[in-house]
C-alpha cells in the first residue's frame, strides 16, 4: 500500500504534463500493424521509393526521354548487328513511365529450340565485349533469357517467349521528361505499323531455324 501511495504523485505529475500513459501500448500495437501492412504492400512501398528516386537525384539531368530512347534504339541496333547470321526483326511497342522509356524489337526469324541458347550466347558475347555487365541469365529450356546493364544505367535483354519468338528490350534510366517519337531505325522486313500483337515468326533461316546445337556460322 505504501508503494501505491508513493506512485500516485508521480502519476499525477505525468498526467499534468499531458503524457498519455496508455500511449506506449497503443503505439506498439500500431507499429506492429504498420509493419504488417508494409509487408503486405511491399511492392507498393518499393514502387513509391522508386518513384521518389526517379524524381530525385537518380535522374539524369543531362538527357531527356527522347535522347534516352534514341540511345536505347542504338543499343538494340548494335546487338542485332552483333548476332550472326542476321535475323529479321520488327519494332515492338514503345512504353513510357514516369521518367523512362522502354523500346522493343520482335524477331521475325524462326529460331529453333536447338538454336535458342546459341542466339542468347551471341548476344551475351557482344555485350561482354562492349563492357556491359551481365545481370542475369535464365537457362530455362523453353523460355531462356539474358539480361545486361550498362554503366550509365540502361538495361537490355533478349528473351524467348510464346511460340519460341525472340524479343529484345532496352530500358532507359530515369531522365528528364519529354515527348518521345517513334523509333527512327528501319526494320529489315515488314514494319507492321499499327499491328499489335505482332505476327509470330515466319521467316526461315538455314542456320537459326535448323536443328542441332552447332556453333557454326551457317
Amino acid at each position: 500500500m505504501r508503494r501505491v501511495k508513493r506512485a500516485l504523485p508521480l502519476v499525477a505529475a505525468v498526467l499534468a504534463l499531458g503524457v498519455p500513459l496508455s500511449g506506449c501500448g497503443n503505439e506498439s500495437g500500431a507499429r506492429g500493424g504498420d509493419v504488417s501492412a508494409g509487408a503486405s504492400s511491399g511492392v507498393g512501398s518499393g514502387r513509391q521509393e522508386e518513384q521518389g528516386q526517379e524524381k530525385g537525384k537518380g535522374r539524369d539531368q543531362e538527357m531527356d526521354m527522347q535522347e534516352a530512347a534514341e540511345r536505347a534504339d542504338a543499343m538494340l541496333d548494335a546487338v542485332l548487328k552483333g548476332i550472326d547470321p542476321d535475323v529479321r526483326w520488327a519494332h515492338g511497342p514503345t512504353t513510357t513511365r514516369a521518367c523512362g522509356v522502354t523500346r522493343r524489337r520482335a524477331v521475325m526469324t524462326i529460331v529453333s529450340p536447338e538454336r535458342r541458347q546459341t542466339f542468347l550466347d551471341r548476344a551475351e558475347t557482344f555485350w561482354r565485349k562492349n563492357d556491359y555487365r551481365i545481370k542475369a541469365v535464365n537457362k530455362d529450356d523453353k523460355f531462356p533469357a539474358v539480361y545486361a546493364v550498362t554503366r550509365s544505367g540502361f538495361g537490355v535483354s533478349v528473351s524467348f517467349r510464346g511460340k519460341g519468338q525472340a524479343f529484345l528490350e532496352a530500358d532507359t534510366p530515369c531522365v528528364k521528361e519529354s515527348k518521345v517519337a517513334a523509333p527512327a531505325s528501319e526494320p529489315n522486313g515488314p514494319a507492321y505499323e499499327g499491328v499489335y500483337p505482332l505476327p509470330r515468326p515466319d521467316v526461315r533461316s538455314d542456320f537459326w531455324s535448323g536443328e542441332g546445337e552447332g556453333e557454326g556460322e551457317g
